[in-house]
């Protein structure tokens, strides 16, 4: 099997899970425990958080500093940031009438978290994108500006899209948010661990993270919280992370999350171009192979490691079956809404045509994709094309 569906998941690297293995015997206590084997899980604890934290342009070695908050993926960072941001007064709970800003692009558990904030009485407005997948800016300042509502309160932007790999004018759209007063978050899930990522250079409130996306663990994620930020919790029970987010903390996780950020930091710069290599020789040899194949978001800023290709005339649901039975992973979207029927929301806001959209696979290489699976895959990928632009069966073709 040919995997190219690193966006959704990557292997846990040797290195990380050795790390794991070696905490889970090293630290075998309960973090918050007051015994001698609770205080060594802690400092491990805190060594892993400040590790993290510097790695991603956060410092919480000081008392009022950033935060660093420990959540199960990023899925649950994101709905932190969400609704702990999203919330107008967070000592009482209330929801007023404040604008809620996210793009047309978010991953589901963005879109998700705002829709919630509506039905509680948000006023919440689309930031439209161009055919590129990138935001509008000038939209954007009108909707700060605008002073026919009440001041927006918060405004959520993905650094980089999981299914176009497009990066977003961040700096630029902090500035933005900056000079209107208004909290920005980032999902920055797809991007963490394929380029460098800085809560202080994207000049950023909130951003999420999750190591299961550069070869770390699952079940473990991150929300950095600039300082001076308030925060309102979503869980309750305990007073782990400030009461922000309670619950036992895993120290074998977090030394897996530890473990994967320095191997990036590591292998940053040649990872960076191994995965374009990858990805740009994947595009080639399949429009060389398919002349009506049309790759989204070519010659824009984006991440290295993805490819949104459309193949005209070939449903994609089928073609990740079909390729699937040849023996290469892929996907037609987020891995979150993979069990979906429904048209890509984010290539329906970059205003593609039906047919594009209904024909788009995402393809996603890995630091350990090969040149020699870059063009097997190639090869299987075309030869499921052609067989369902004849007409035939995905489960009846068999290759000769």
């Amino acid at each position: 099997m040919i995997y190219l569906d690193h966006n959704a998941t990557t292997p846990i690297a040797p290195e990380v899970l050795e790390a794991m293995t070696r905490a889970a015997r090293d630290f075998p206590g309960n973090p918050a425990s007051q015994h001698q084997l609770g205080q060594r899980a802690r400092r491990q604890l805190e060594r892993c958080r400040e590790e993290i934290a510097e790695a991603f342009g956060a410092d919480v070695t000081s008392l009022r500093g950033d935060q660093l908050l420990f959540t199960s993926g990023g899925t649950e960072a994101n709905n932190l940031a969400l609704l702990g941001l999203g919330i107008a007064d967070p000592a009482i709970y209330k929801i007023t009438q404040d604008r809620l800003l996210v793009s047309a692009i978010e991953h589901p558990s963005i879109r998700a978290a705002a829709l919630h904030l509506k039905t509680l009485g948000a006023d919440l407005q689309i930031i439209p994108v161009d055919e590129t997948c990138k935001i509008k800016l000038e939209q954007v300042a009108s909707l700060l500006a605008d002073k026919s509502h009440l001041k927006p309160r918060l405004v959520s932007v993905m650094l980089a899209s999981n299914e176009t790999g497009a990066l977003q004018p961040m700096a630029d759209l902090a500035c933005k948010c900056r000079e209107f007063g208004v909290l920005l978050h980032t999902d920055a899930v797809q991007a963490a661990g394929k380029i460098d990522v800085s809560l202080k250079q994207l000049g950023v409130d909130a951003l999420s993270i999750t190591p299961h996306k550069f070869y770390g663990p699952l079940g473990i994620g991150a929300l950095l919280v600039r300082e001076g930020v308030k925060l309102a919790p979503q869980l309750f029970g305990g007073f782990q992370q400030t009461s922000l987010r309670p619950g036992t903390e895993s120290v074998m996780l977090a030394e897996g999350f530890r473990a994967a950020v320095a191997l990036y930091r590591q292998e940053a710069a040649d990872r960076l171009e191994h995965l374009r290599s990858l990805r740009d020789q994947l595009a080639r040899l399949l429009c060389d192979g398919d002349q009506a194949a049309v790759v989204h978001c070519a010659g824009t800023p984006q991440l290295p490691q993805t490819l949104s290709i459309a193949f005209p005339g070939v449903d994609r649901q089928k073609l990740v079956i079909a390729v699937d039975m040849q023996g290469v992973a892929i996907s037609s979207g987020s891995a979150c809404a993979s069990g979906s029927s429904e048209p890509s929301p984010t290539l329906l806001a970059m205003g593609l045509s039906q047919e594009l959209v209904e024909s788009t696979v995402r393809l996603s290489v890995g630091r350990s994709t090969t040149p020699a699976e870059i063009k097997e895959a190639a090869r299987r990928i075309l030869f499921s094309v052609n067989n369902l632009r004849v007409g035939r069966s995905a489960g009846q073709f068999s290759e000769k």
